[in-house]
């Protein structure tokens, strides 16, 4: 497998880094990057469930960055042995034109949510929705779940009240959970003009809420197909 990757200049570096420091501050663990044709797809984690009985939502972040080289691959690698690479390499640049070569990090093959891949096509167009309200829906869970969760609580309760709070249904958003709007305005997604619209596709189980600046992907439980 190739272990390196080229972004196009320093700024793709700079974006890269910018993306994965926001998704370690809410899931400190990996980060799945599949190469090809050209482009880099970079996966993260917000929220997914945890054993057979959890019906959480799986909640991923997804951005893509054009690359120079045309590599293929599919790694799952530690999110922070990334940001310390990409960090070094900041450091080494002089020109912010000139491409940038990334050393992967060790792979690891025991995270679960990175066996789930979204499908590539199929997706049915819904009415898109405000940023503002997704803004709105992500903090108000922000603060119910801080009102919850006093300091030192076990992390089982913990992930059993962002559970709740995140798999509950955004009100008039079929089949998009808090947790949707809450990766969206932690990964840096949603526009600063409130007016601006947040787009919706769906296929099977899957929803995809789509910007300017990413993607959120949701996979409910396939039970909740059926409400």
């Amino acid at each position: 497998m190739n272990r390196t990757f080229t972004l196009v200049d320093f700024l793709a570096l700079r974006d890269l880094q910018v993306y994965l420091g926001r998704a370690a501050r809410v899931e400190e663990g990996s980060v799945r990057l599949i190469a090809g044709g050209g482009v880099l797809a970079v996966y993260v984690a917000i929220f997914y469930p945890v054993g057979l009985l959890d019906e959480a939502p799986t909640v991923l972040g997804l951005r893509t960055f054009a690359l120079k080289d045309h590599v293929s691959f599919d790694a799952v690698v530690p999110v922070r042995s990334l940001l310390e690479r990409l960090a070094r390499l900041e450091e080494q640049i002089a020109d912010d034109a000139t491409d940038v070569v990334v050393t992967l990090p060790m792979e690891v093959h025991t995270v679960t949510w990175a066996a789930i891949s979204p499908p590539k096509g199929g997706w049915v167009t819904l009415p898109s929705t405000a940023s503002s309200l997704l803004d709105s829906v992500a903090k108000s869970g922000i603060d119910e779940v801080a009102t919850a969760v006093p300091t030192g609580t076990g992390e089982q309760i913990v992930h059993r009240v962002r559970s709740e709070v995140w798999g509950r249904p955004i009100e008039n958003l079929e089949h998009v959970p808090a947790g949707g709007a809450f990766a969206a305005l932690s990964l840096g997604f949603l526009s600063d003009e409130s007016t601006d619209d947040v787009r919706i596709y769906e296929t099977g189980p899957w929803t995809r809420l789509t910007t300017a600046r990413g993607h959120v992907l949701i996979k409910r439980k396939a039970w909740t197909l059926a409400r």
